[in-house]
């Protein structure tokens, strides 16, 4: 079944990156939609709601599998026959991922345009949309280099660094803990995010707090490339974003884990960077300072504290 197999993948990262699954996700809902014969609304709208659910579920970090879900799900609200709801979601899921591949090229563009020639950029974890800033201004004839890291435990750096070799962009392949060795040899740091909060805060890969701390006392500045549908709604009501942890065995393996009773493994897989230390957020309508989240959110989202409100019955006075 497409939707339980890509779930499947989604949870085990073998399809990994806030883009990838979300777009992965829009597809699998709407393959899943028109595999279903049914014929009452009702009843299928009931089996749509459980397979978001399901899809929601299997990376709670990730505010663009959400995001995605509830873009795709929307199409539907209005359907009063079984064909014109399949067709509304097999239509808002092609325009998703239309879209998020357009923003990912549109990021590129705009992030290039702050690479100069001779820059020494870092980069932390695998990100389309910062590899896209990379590669557009290698394409714009700019001289730079890139130093990036492991990214431990699963690697990540590795798929990045096969990006950059393609793409014939000199690079330097470090452990994740030799960061603040080289950041005064940094001109700019740039990384994707998972999730961007209200308050401008970004949720990344586990590192990227620690990356942008040495940033901060070495003062690089220290750059976001992030698409619209990573921005978290729902953090305007201050609920925090959950950090996933994943199981201890991507550390330490399990028969060596076996013969020390006293260790405990913890494998938190992202951590929080606060606002101060994020000079600028690139989005696909533009960039910004983490300050104007919220206009993201209002603005491109859809949300704003007033339809919260409506949720939680919120009285609101002049």
């Amino acid at each position: 079944m497409v939707l339980t197999d890509t779930a499947d993948k989604i949870k085990s990262m073998e399809i990994r990156g806030a883009g990838r699954i979300a777009r992965a996700a829009a597809i699998a809902l709407a393959e899943h939609a028109e595999s279903l014969d049914l014929t009452d609304i009702t009843i299928f709208s009931g089996e749509m709601k459980r397979a978001a659910d399901l899809m929601a579920g299997t990376r709670p970090t990730a505010v663009s599998l959400p995001n995605a879900v509830n873009i795709v799900m929307a199409s539907i609200a209005q359907a009063t026959t079984v064909p014109g709801a399949k067709m509304a979601i097999g239509s808002k899921a092609r325009e998703f991922v239309q879209s998020s591949n357009q923003a990912v090229e549109r990021i590129g563009k705009i992030g290039a345009r702050h690479i100069r020639d001779g820059d020494v950029i870092l980069t932390h974890c695998n990100s389309e949309a910062a590899l896209a800033c990379l590669i557009e201004a290698k394409r714009s004839g700019r001289d730079f280099s890139v130093f990036a890291t492991e990214v431990r435990p699963r690697n990540q750096g590795l798929l990045t660094i096969r990006v950059l070799n393609e793409a014939g962009i000199k690079t330097r392949f470090i452990v994740d803990s030799a960061v603040r060795s080289f950041i005064n040899d940094i001109d700019l740091v740039i990384t994707g995010a998972d999730a961007v909060t209200v308050n401008g805060a970004v949720v990344n890969k586990i590192g990227t707090s620690q990356v942008a701390l040495a940033a901060h006392e070495a003062r690089t500045n220290f750059v976001v490339a992030a698409e619209t549908y990573k921005f978290a709604p729902r953090t305007i009501l201050g609920e925090l974003i959950e950090i996933e942890e994943r199981p201890a065995g991507e550390v330490l393996p399990d028969d060596i884990a076996k013969s020390l009773p006293y260790v405990t493994v913890r494998n938190p897989v992202f951590d929080v960077t606060p606002a101060e230390y994020v000079d600028l957020i690139i989005t696909e309508t533009g960039a910004i300072p983490p300050q104007m989240a919220y206009i993201i959110i209002r603005d491109y989202l859809g949300w704003d504290i007033s339809e919260f409100g409506k949720e939680f019955d919120i009285d609101h006075h002049d």
